[in-house]
């Protein structure tokens, strides 16, 4: 039995990390159906419940060291772990957790981590030395493998891949129509969905997100819906910025579970998104979408199917986001078609990353 631990944000019920976790454990478990996974989370029995695998908590060492010295194989990722603009504290945890790895002689995979930026010269010196040390490396996007390079990382090679979301199966579009259904937004209109999140206590933004939610609602005769992909944190903004239009919009509160979030993007006719995941989601689900960036991982990931950002959150403009929302509008039928055909090569490469895990379990179990 091939036994590996997952480290990432796991267990703090941000829905784009659950679900990564989701599709790694999802991708991992159909080639190997009797594998073993213990993932480090800030709420173990969360992750017990919510992912059926094992799991023991992040602060908990003796915990981490003993799952570790029975692993085949430490996966770190996915997710954007290791920077440091986010948060300056997680970059040393996550590499400390690779750190204790090495030093108990367990391989340690990065697994499609979207990687930097890394600021400082302390930061930057201990990724070169210990991400430098680990067996396998893939990144989720080529900005990723470009600072790979300007670390001065040179081994293990590295292979780009994409976002463990990105092999997730679509789901049936019956679950989003009942949530849909339960808030009073089902109906003849088309849907807009909007993901929304706080970032540094900026308002220019949320104004021009509320305008343009406005615009459509009365140009495109469209319903407005925000939903959560972390609770309670985007429910405040998405209230906020609902606080700011003339427009009636729905705000979702409740907490959704990976499938019922791609069910419920499923449901929209084009989703507005901050959110790196929510717009993964909808990738994966056909559904045509506008970003705004705030984290070079939006610009990656949009750049990746051909696509740019409306704007960054500090400058962006109402009539840029319009501008793209009734773009995409028009041609949101050859949208669908060719998403799907740039999808298919994007599921490949993301199961790319449990096919190389699991391969080097088995080549190393050999030696």
């Amino acid at each position: 039995m091939k036994r590996i631990v997952v480290s990432g944000y796991y267990g703090s019920k941000n829905a784009g990390d659950e679900a990564m976790l989701a599709a790694m454990i999802e991708v991992i478990s159909d080639l190997d159906p009797q594998v073993n996974i213990t993932v480090i989370s800030t709420d173990p029995e969360d992750t017990k419940r919510r992912h059926g695998v094992q799991a023991v908590s992040w602060l908990a060492v003796g915990e981490i060291t003993s799952a570790l010295r029975s692993a085949d194989l430490l996966i770190s990722g996915g997710g954007s772990l290791l920077q440091n603009v986010t948060s300056g504290r997680s970059l040393y945890y996550y590499l400390g957790v690779i750190w204790l790895a090495e030093r108990l002689g367990v391989p340690v995979m990065l697994y499609a981590q979207g990687i930097g930026p890394v600021c400082g010269g302390l930061a930057r010196s201990l990724m070169r030395r210990i991400a430098g040390d680990v067996s396998l490396i893939t990144v989720r996007d080529h900005g990723s493998f470009e600072e790979i390079e300007n670390l001065g990382i040179s081994r293990p090679p590295v292979e780009v891949t994409a976002d463990p979301v990105l092999a997730i199966h679509p789901v049936d579009l019956g679950i989003g129509r009942g949530i849909l259904k339960r808030a009073n937004a089902d109906g003849a209109k088309p849907v807009i969905g909007v993901s929304v999140r706080e970032w540094r206590g900026w308002e220019h933004y949320k104004q021009v997100i509320a305008e343009a939610a406005d615009r459509v609602s009365k140009e495109l005769d469209a319903r407005v819906v925000f939903f959560p992909m972390q609770v309670p944190e985007d429910v405040k903004t998405a209230e906020d910025i609902a606080g700011r239009m003339t427009a009636n919009a729905t705000v979702l509160t409740d907490e959704f579970a990976t499938s019922e979030l791609l069910s419920l993007v499923g449901n929209f006719d084009l989703l507005l998104a901050v959110r790196l995941h929510a717009l993964i989601f909808a990738g994966v689900m056909g559904v045509p979408m506008v970003g705004v960036s705030y984290d070079p991982k939006i610009d990656r990931f949009l750049g990746s199917i051909g696509e740019t950002a409306a704007g960054d959150l500090k400058t962006v403009t109402t009539d840029a986001v319009m501008e793209k929302i009734c773009a995409k509008w028009k041609e949101r039928s050859d949208f669908r078609k060719n998403n799907a055909e740039l999808m298919a090569e994007l599921r490949r490469l993301a199961a790319r990353n449990a096919e190389l895990a699991l391969d080097f379990i088995e080549k190393h179990k050999k030696q």
